[in-house]
This record gives structure tokens, sequence and C-alpha cells, in this order.
């Protein structure tokens, strides 16, 4: 085989990698799009208290049975956000969006978007992005300007304590 023949294969096998990967990604997404859907339909909005959350494997978790069984397998291995609550009189696990989960409070009754025993929302729930950008305009508003260390040692105080 020359050079031209081996290019001429790897080219092919990539081609038809790059349509494979395409036709996969649209299934994918299409598949999400139903998913979101369902989710939307059958959120509902439950104050709930927040006992503890942390990330470990569904497997090792007390989820029920049922959810266990309808993981994809590549989640059954996966550690993913778990969060114990107290819904009304139950204490249950539930599974949590990993941006809700980030914001969610340890210790604290909260409002949050319920879907079966995945928690997609908060309501009011700020991203981290917006957390800073509030946190600028007050300081900006209450004219405050951070000074460096080097700014607040006073060169003049230090030479009259000599």
């Amino acid at each position: 085989m020359q050079l031209w023949d081996i290019l001429f294969l790897v080219f092919i096998i990539v081609g038809v990698l790059g349509v494979g990967l395409y036709f996969l990604n649209r299934w994918a997404s299409k598949r999400m799009v139903e998913q979101q859907d369902t989710l939307e339909r059958v959120k509902q909005t439950v104050n709930i208290f927040i006992i503890d959350k942390k990330k470990q494997k569904p497997l090792n978790s007390s989820l029920p049975k049922e959810v266990k069984s309808k993981l994809p397998p590549i989640y059954r291995f996966m550690k993913a956000p778990l969060v114990k609550a107290k819904v009304g009189p139950q204490i249950v696990t539930l599974m949590s969006d990993p941006k809700v989960f980030d914001a969610l409070p340890i210790k604290k009754q909260v409002k949050v978007e319920l879907a079966g025993v995945y928690i997609s929302g908060m309501p009011g729930m700020k991203t981290k992005a917006e957390i800073q950008a509030l946190a600028k305009a007050k300081k900006t508003k209450a004219g405050v300007t951070e000074e460096k260390w080097y700014e607040k040692i006073n060169p003049k105080k230090l030479m009259k304590s000599k």
C-alpha cells in the first residue's frame, strides 16, 4: 500500500465517524427535548426541608428500587447529586439538577420544583454570575473600592513610630 491509499482510508474512516456522530447527536437532542417537555408537564412546586446533600452513586443510596432499576446503565456507576429531604411527613432521597444542588441550603426549608424524585429547579434561584453581579453593584453603589494591602500601609505613620 502506498501513502495515498492509507490517507484515503483514514479520510473515509474519519468521514464515516463524523456522519455517525452527527446523527447520534440529532437523536440525543430530540430525546433531551422530549424529556424536558415531560419534566415541565409533571413538575410541582413543593416546600421541603433539606436534611443532607451529597454526591454518591445512586446504587449505594436509599433511592426506591423502581428508580434504581430504570436508571440508564451509565448513571448507575457515576456519582449523582442526591438530597435527603423531608417532604411532608416522609423523609426521602431525591436526585437533583447539578445547578440546583449547589444552591440548596442544608437544614433549611426551601421551595423547589419537584418532578417525581427529581429536583428540577428552585423558584427565585440566582445563578453564580447573577450573585457576583449583585455584589459588584452593591460595592459600586456604596462607593467602596478595594484597597490593595500595600495601599493600606502609610509610610508616614511608620516613620513617626520609630
